[in-house]
């Protein structure tokens, strides 16, 4: 597989839509080609357009380590897949170490990363700064405009702060025109500085100055503010702070478009023709056939099933066996909270066997699961023996599996279209590749699924865990619907994301509802296994058990450790990296870039200071 180079520079804004280049520094100076400078931006146009830019960062860098999704960095690393492809694909350039815990200062995914955040932060910036002498806008303009990018720039850092212990804040008053690009994360006294207040200032005076709608259902609104502050203060353990917006969100919360929110048809999330639905809280916009190019959802191109199924490459972000085994239900419906990673492991659908020879030997050796599933299984990933939207029935033989042997018999999904939908919602335009592995299906930020789970936690922490339960069981409810199941011998409707119920379910699909959360530890066990399957292979699960870790140290590394120690035993990557060990106290979160700390402490001043544990 080719490997891209890219230029890394903290703070330079190349806006792709307005022809700018910003000044870089040191052994990086060049001379910036076709650039407007203030003057020309100086008006409502110019704003506007810069506005645009700001919103376009949110897709990442043209590269698969910046991908908004965190495939990577919160799929991979939280035990929801596999890197895929083969083992040595991608691993130098940096899939490989995050995906085994191996990552160090000059990982290029890590590098990705954090170049396409700082971007999106400067690109925010820069509409404060142009704006502020702007005589063309109204201030009822200026107050949404500011609005929406301080929700931008809260967005950004909130990622970083995800990824990164102590990131830097970056706000308008850092200029790269002004030679000033060494922001600190650290204080006087050489301590790590916290971002988060000025995250919540920021998502805060978004909250308090966007409009409730908005012309564009892709801008965000005062709703989309609150829920991404309520995002914060759940990621430091505020669950008062969160259960107050929390409520409001589920009472009256609307998207820009007008609609109250609600939960879809659950496969609608990951279909491009029902973008946008009553359950997107805010997305990222994806688009193709346009004249884009890459406007597509390009950081995720790698992820398709590989050979003969859909897309033809390229086999990365396979499905974890353990995964599929989150989705086991006992008799009555209800998740093996405690025993799911045990015992005989979930395979092919029921009545089909796996005729790949080394898969077929691990599943002859442990046995295959034969009892009852959540029907959500099949729409998280393509599984031998399951039809694939319409694209027919996932092969015995893992011919979509580029290396079974290191990724197991699951294909990815959520991001993958249908067959009749190549030529309109996926990409028909010459871009690197291919067009067929490209297409417009929106990325959830955050969903409405999203909202009811963290309401679900803050009622086990500070309200009541009656209600708790009911949150969860709103969500088990939907996945319990059989007309949102996939089906055998039926047709699937691209339109609705839906097949043609009839009698012959593609499983022994089974979804109960909880009838008693008898104490706060199980509810919280009932709600971390019910995000576990709910958002699986959306990139939450990593950053899921970070902010879990904080209230319980030692959860993240005693949850993925055990991960390892069953997947050391599959045809997984760990089998080929048998020492793979989830680090207390390190692998919590990523280094900060060497290419980074050397430019930002070039002058000889310590300004961008390493994690220690790195």
């Amino acid at each position: 597989m080719k490997k891209f180079k890219y230029l890394i520079i903290l703070p330079v804004i190349a806006l792709l839509l307005t022809g700018i280049n910003a000044c870089k520094r040191g052994w990086l100076d060049v001379k910036p080609l076709g650039t407007l400078n203030a003057t020309n931006l100086n008006n409502s146009t110019g704003v506007r357009g810069l506005l645009i830019g700001a919103y376009s960062m949110l897709r990442g860098q043209i590269n698969w380590g910046s991908s908004p999704t965190n495939w990577t960095f919160g799929s991979v690393a939280g035990g929801d897949s596999y890197k895929g492809s083969i083992p040595s694909d991608q691993f130098t350039e940096g899939a490989g170490p995050v995906s085994i815990f191996s990552v160090d200062p000059t990982n290029g995914y890590v590098r990705e990363k954090w170049v396409g955040i700082y971007n999106g932060v400067q690109r925010a910036n820069e509409v404060l700064r142009i704006m502020s002498s702007t005589t063309d806008i109204s201030d009822a303009d200026k107050k949404t405009i500011t609005g929406e990018v301080r929700f931008l720039r809260g967005y950004f850092h909130m990622e970083a702060r995800k990824l990164w212990k102590a990131p830097p804040y970056v706000d308008e008053t850092v200029t790269v025109a002004a030679g000033n690009i060494n922001v600190p994360n650290i204080d006087a006294s050489g301590n790590q500085v916290e971002i988060w207040p000025k995250i919540e200032a920021d998502l805060q005076f978004a909250m308090d100055n966007l409009p409730a709608t908005q012309p564009d259902r892709a801008r965000a609104n005062s709703w989309a503010a609150m829920a991404l502050l309520a995002k914060a203060y759940m990621f430091q353990n505020k669950f008062q702070a969160a259960k107050a917006l929390l409520d409001k969100l589920i009472l009256s919360g609307v998207t820009a478009g007008g609609q109250k929110y609600a939960l879809v048809n659950y496969e609608s999330n990951f279909n491009a023709a029902n973008d946008n639905s009553a359950e997107s809280v805010f997305a990222v916009q994806f688009s193709v056939n346009d004249g884009s190019g890459t406007a597509g959802r390009y950081g995720d191109n790698l992820n398709f099933p590989n050979g003969s199924g859909p897309g033809g490459c390229c086999g990365f972000n396979n499905p974890s066996i353990s995964l599929a085994n989150a989705f086991k239900t006992d008799a009555n419906g209800l998740p093996l909270l405690d025993t799911y990673n045990s015992g005989p492991n979930v395979g092919a659908a029921t009545g089909t066997t796996i005729t790949d020879a080394g898969v077929k030997s691990f599943y002859t050796a442990t046995g295959t699961y034969n009892g009852n599933l959540d029907p959500r299984i099949d729409w998280a990933m393509g599984r031998p023996g399951v039809p694939y939207f319409d694209w027919g029935v996932v092969p015995s033989g893992l011919d979509w599996i580029r290396d079974p042997g290191t990724n197991g018999p699951f294909s990815p999904k959520k991001n993958v279209y249908a067959k009749s939908q190549a030529g309109s919602l996926a990409s028909t335009e010459t871009s690197f590749w291919g067009p067929t592995q490209m297409d417009a299906n929106n990325y959830d930020i955050i969903r409405f699924a999203d909202i009811i789970l963290w309401a679900a936690e803050a009622e086990a922490e500070v309200g009541t865990l009656a209600q708790s339960m009911a949150y969860v069981n709103m969500i088990r409810t939907r996945a319990a619907d059989p007309t949102g199941w996939v089906y055998l011998n039926s047709v699937y409707s691209a339109a609705t994301g839906k097949y043609v119920v009839n009698s012959t379910p593609a499983d022994n699909y089974k979804v109960g509802l909880y009838t008693s959360f008898p104490d706060k530890a199980f509810a919280k066990k009932a709600i971390m296994h019910e995000r576990y399957m709910e958002l699986a292979m959306e990139g939450h699960r990593f950053f899921d058990l970070q902010r879990w870790d904080k209230a319980s140290p030692g959860l993240m590394a005693t949850v993925l450790n055990a991960y390892i120690a069953a997947e050391v035993t599959r045809p997984s990557l760990f089998s080929v990296n048998p020492s793979a060990k989830f680090t207390k106290g390190k692998n919590e979160y990523y280094p900060v870039p060497q290419g980074q700390i050397d430019i930002e402490n070039s002058s000889g001043t310590v300004n961008l200071k390493q994690d220690p544990a790195y």
